[in-house]
């Protein structure tokens, strides 16, 4: 008899069983309530098939509904190969080639035989795709030599999977899935049915076209879209948070409220319209109180640099596919010469600020007394970001950060990260986001310095944000391998909005990286140079992006004192037009932004145009209210309640309610 291995389970208990058994057995052996509900297994941290065989000694988790994160990924992964099984049903012909999971649900690419797919074939193939979760069948994992691999899909006219399969490295294990007579080359791993699926749990979303290997030299496929739950009730919940999402979208709302627009003319980049602007000075006022009352000195550096600083800074090697460059000098031409000199040097817009931050540091003799140094920023930054990855003024070409680098010593980065994120706190929770998480993102492969430079730098953020008291699951801690900057670890702050989306915005990076490459230097104590360490954060992010995010987390009915029209003063009839002009200018001589609807227009027309452009509060007005000098004061709201108030009243409410939260503490 072989020798037994020892399997070790969450609670601490082990099992002494045969090489070759499986995690499927294990399940079968402490239970039928288990067996029924496991749908996968951790074998050493490892999610794997239930039916793989375990020929040593492991440390195993039976994955069930429970475990919601890797329940998930395996069920999107299984509806991917059942919407590919269910269109090779029915469209004969059509290719296959690749089919992740993806964030709320998963996709497919296929390469069909006679037409490119379109929405209206997504209800037949959903229809296909429940029979063949009904079937139940089994999901076998095969072993296969590339050799065969290659020859099973040409023979079945796959020529997409057969050009992959022949890039594959030729001694590596390769696998295929089999459900039926349907296979798929797949690393894994699956559930053990398709029937482990819940068929009322998907939806197909929608079509578009995807080039081959994400190349568009090669040929289009059609790609379907999906989304991917454990059950019902948790796909209509997603379907409710995506028809939310579309009504708070920022540029339909933008769009209603002119705020801003973009067009073709300026790629990548926003028209700030006057009302959107006065949404932006607000907050960047606010922003700027903030930093002045916390000790920031604020800078201003030019968006050109020549290609050498960035060169030095270490960004030209690793960023310059996104910068826009541009000769330091155009020469003089004849009409029809080449308008570029091969000879110039280059220039680039600033993708980000901190080698300017670098300079300015740099300008005179620093001695460690001078350190902590705080310098901010709104510094406008370009990117050549693709136009596929553009979005709204959630992901643009031209945008402004709130950006601040601060220099110190070894011995103070802990308070002045305890200082950052209390600031960021307060300023998260001012802007309406109580609720955010912190996670701190890893070194990737690819960046500068030693490892232990960074071993010092990744413990030294787990330090600082343990002092703070928020290295807990209450803020969601989390630790990300390989998502740190090529120069630096970083500390990320995802918001939590209003119907439950998480938006990266904060960061907090530590760096010894860049004051090295552009010789940043302080006196010591000692009377010697010494290194400072470089805090790159930033707050809000972008201006662009985080103006998008309040728009759609608060849907358009931004608290007063961000409003950018504070106040309509609407009449009922002409007579009261002179009262009217009156009420605006009472109420601009308090400080608010009013405007006056005078308009030979009935007053529920009014109503419904202000209430769609979220404006706070429309003040009513008509002849009645003229004569005893009040107004009908209305707020915003499908069920607000009207109140006829003196003017006199109505002007100290508003007041009161549009002060900015960090003078309403002052």
């Amino acid at each position: 008899m072989s020798e037994m291995i020892r399997i070790t389970l969450p609670d601490g208990s082990a099992r002494e069983v045969a090489p070759g058994t499986t995690a499927a057995d294990i399940a079968a052996a402490i239970g039928p309530g288990l067996a029924k509900a496991a749908l996968a297994a951790k074998v050493n941290g490892e999610v794997r098939d239930l039916g793989r065989p375990i020929d040593y000694d492991a440390e195993l988790a039976l994955i069930t509904s429970r475990d919601e994160a890797d329940a998930l990924e395996l069920v999107r992964h299984d509806y991917a190969h059942v919407l590919a099984e269910a269109v090779q049903n029915l469209f004969p012909g059509t290719q296959i080639t690749f089919g992740p999971a993806t964030e709320d649900g998963f996709y497919y690419d296929f390469a069909p035989k006679d037409r490119p797919f379109t929405e209206e074939d997504l209800p037949a193939i959903e229809e296909e795709m429940r029979r063949v979760i009904a079937r139940d069948e089994r999901l076998v994992r095969e072993v296969w030599t590339r050799d065969q691999l290659i020859a099973y899909f040409k023979e079945h006219g796959e020529t997409f999977k057969a050009e992959w399969a022949g890039e594959l490295p030729a001694g590596e294990e390769l696998t295929i899935y089999r459900a039926g007579d349907w296979l798929d080359m797949c690393r894994g791993p699956h559930l053990p049915s398709t029937g482990k699926l819940d068929p009322q749990a998907f939806k197909l979303t929608r079509v578009s076209g995807a080039y081959w290997r994400g190349d568009q030299n090669n040929a289009m496929l059609s790609r379907i879209y999906g989304t991917g739950w454990l059950n019902k009730k948790q796909l209509q919940e997603h379907l409710t948070r995506l028809e939310e999402a579309a009504k708070r979208d920022h540029r339909k709302i933008g769009a209603e409220m002119d705020l801003f627009h973009l067009q073709s003319e300026a790629q990548g980049s926003v028209f700030w319209h006057p009302k959107g602007f006065i949404l932006w000075r607000q907050l960047e006022a606010y922003m700027r109180r903030r930093l002045d009352a916390a000790g920031y000195a604020e800078v201003k550096t030019p968006q050109l640099m020549d290609a050498r600083q960035w060169e030095q800074s270490g960004h030209w090697g690793k960023y310059r596919e996104n910068m826009f460059v541009v000769p330091d000098e155009i020469p003089s031409t004849e009409d029809d010469a080449p308008i570029l000199s091969g000879d110039a040097d280059l220039m680039a817009l600033k993708p980000m600020n901190c080698p300017a931050h670098v300079l300015i540091f740099k300008q005179g003799i620093k001695s460690y007394r001078d350190l902590p140094i705080r310098m901010a920023e709104f510094g406008c930054c370009h990117r050549n970001e693709p136009h596929g990855a553009l979005h709204g003024i959630m992901r643009v070409r031209q945008f402004t950060q709130d950006d601040a680098h601060i220099f110190v010593r070894a011995d103070q980065l802990v308070e002045e990260v305890r200082m950052f994120c209390d600031l960021l706190d307060s300023v998260y929770k001012d802007l309406g986001f109580p609720s955010y998480a912190i996670k701190l993102a890893l070194r990737p492969d690819k960046r500068f310095g030693s490892d232990e430079m960074w071993d010092w730098a990744e413990q030294s953020l787990r330090d600082a944000v343990a002092a703070t008291g928020r290295a807990t699951p209450e803020f969601g801690w989390e630790e990300l391998p390989g998502e740190g900057a090529f120069y630096a670890p970083k500390l990320e702050f995802h918001l939590k909005d209003a119907i439950g989306r998480t938006w990266q915005v904060g960061t907090l990076q530590t760096d010894t990286v860049i004051p090295d490459r552009l010789d940043a230097s302080y006196v010591g104590e000692d009377g010697n140079r010494h290194r400072p360490i470089m805090l790159h954060r930033a707050i809000l992010g972008t201006f662009e992006r985080f103006i998008g995010i309040l728009i759609e987390h608060h849907a358009g009915k931004f608290p007063l004192w961000l409003a950018p029209t504070q106040a309509v003063v609407a009449t009922i009839v002409s007579d009261a037009d002179d009262y009217a002009r009156e009420v605006q200018a009472a109420l601009e001589a308090a400080g608010l932004r009013a405007e006056a609807d005078l308009r030979n227009e009935k007053i529920n027309y009014k109503v419904r145009e202000h209430s769609l452009a979220k404006v706070p509060y429309l003040l009513v007005v008509g002849k009645r209210e003229a004569d005893e000098r009040t107004v009908a004061l209305r707020p915003l709201g499908a069920d607000a309640r009207q109140e006829v108030l003196p003017l006199d009243e109505v002007i100290a409410r508003l007041k009161a309610e549009a002060v900015p939260p960090d003078l309403a503490r002052s």
